[in-house]
């Protein structure tokens, strides 16, 4: 039996490491836009000024590019193998991100979505572009229209199969593809993740500010991090998996459906404070080469680890945060002073109990 376009491409698109493949017309997310500028409206972007300046590219696939007719979207799954939360409260290690512990997802999705559109005009023609995360796209609302899962209320994408652990890419083409139907809220009353936010990042369910969110301030901001949220950050050095990590859905997530590239690096599963605080330029690239940790620098990662050696109380890492008081970056600077303060604490509340 002759297979449609749309099945074939299903198949093209496993043979190349997703997980998950959908279509939807462009304009089957039409709320999408709407939700985008409410959402920036109350300022809940923070700093993050890109997201106004193309916000009108970014509320449809048409006011990216008028040409498009359909959206293929497609998500590779990162499942971890172990407890996301499981190095919470160790207090001389990092917690890292699930989706940063592997290859740099933007170089891995891309290429294979470069692969997929090379066959796919061979194929069946028609021009297409292809988008993974650093162009005005909404990977997440398109995602739902093609039937690849739903928005939760942490405001990922939740799926059936792979839980909340698939990096999103979205080809645009002028080909007229059949949609396979947007997926359907199965979050019911749950609000797992809801309450699991350190920083009570969610002002209301399927709404997330990111001036509340550990993900942001670790990642995108670059100053100083305000005192309540440098307390919730815990061990986290980059991003926070928490809200992602008690989702039930991830009961049905299997790690062997994980694209080999997304593997954890030892390294990287349970990262030593004293060696990510001793880090100079040139050791900050050589560890995180090929990582998506490495576009943040040198100096805010080890503003992270610095902040949490402070909350993890190991007096051990006095040294290394002292010697930090004199970095030539000011933030850095900022953050081995509350470091600092915190362990000569604990050291004197241990002195005084002896006395």
């Amino acid at each position: 039996m002759h297979k449609s376009i749309e099945d074939r491409i299903r198949d093209k698109a496993a043979e190349l490491g997703f997980a998950a493949c959908g279509f939807a017309r462009a304009d089957a997310a039409p709320r999408a836009g709407e939700r985008l500028r409410a959402w920036l409206a109350d300022g809940f972007h923070g700093s993050m000024i890109w997201m106004e300046g193309r916000a009108d590219q970014r509320a449809s696939p048409a006011g990216l590019w008028p040409e498009v007719r359909s959206v293929i979207a497609l998500g590779m799954s990162y499942a971890p193998a172990v407890d996301p939360l499981a190095l919470e409260g160790v207090g001389d290690r990092g917690r890292i991100s699930v989706y940063a512990q592997g290859a740099d997802y933007h170089d891995v999705v891309k290429k294979a979505l470069k692969a997929l559109g090379r066959w796919l005009v061979g194929e069946a023609g028609g021009d297409l572009k292809v988008f993974v995360d650093t162009a005005p796209v909404m990977e997440k609302p398109l995602a739902e229209a093609a039937g690849l899962g739903w928005q939760g209320k942490h405001t990922n994408l939740v799926s059936r199969e792979h839980g909340s652990w698939l990096f999103l890419g979205a080809i645009y083409t002028t080909l007229e593809l059949h949609g396979d139907g947007a997926g359907r809220d199965r979050c019911g009353s749950c609000d797992a993740c809801q309450r699991a936010c350190p920083t009570d990042a969610f002002p209301s369910p399927y709404r997330l500010d990111a001036r509340r969110c550990i993900s942001y301030w670790t990642i995108e901001h670059a100053g100083p991090v305000p005192g309540d949220i440098a307390d919730a950050m815990g061990n986290r050095i980059y991003g926070c998996d928490d809200c992602l990590a008690v989702c039930p859905w991830n009961k049905f997530a299997a790690a062997a459906a994980a694209n080999r590239a997304f593997w954890p690096r030892a390294e990287l599963v349970t990262p030593s404070l004293a060696e990510l605080l001793a880090l100079d330029d040139a050791g900050f690239r050589q560890v995180f080469a090929g990582s998506p940790i490495k576009r943040i620098g040198r100096a805010r990662m080890v503003r992270n680890a610095l902040i949490a050696a402070g909350n993890g109380g190991d007096v051990s890492l006095l040294p290394a945060v002292t010697a930090l008081l004199w970095d030539e970056d000011e933030t850095v600077r900022d953050a081995a002073a509350r470091a600092v303060a915190r362990l000569e604490a604990i050291v004197q509340s241990a002195e005084n109990a002896i006395s």
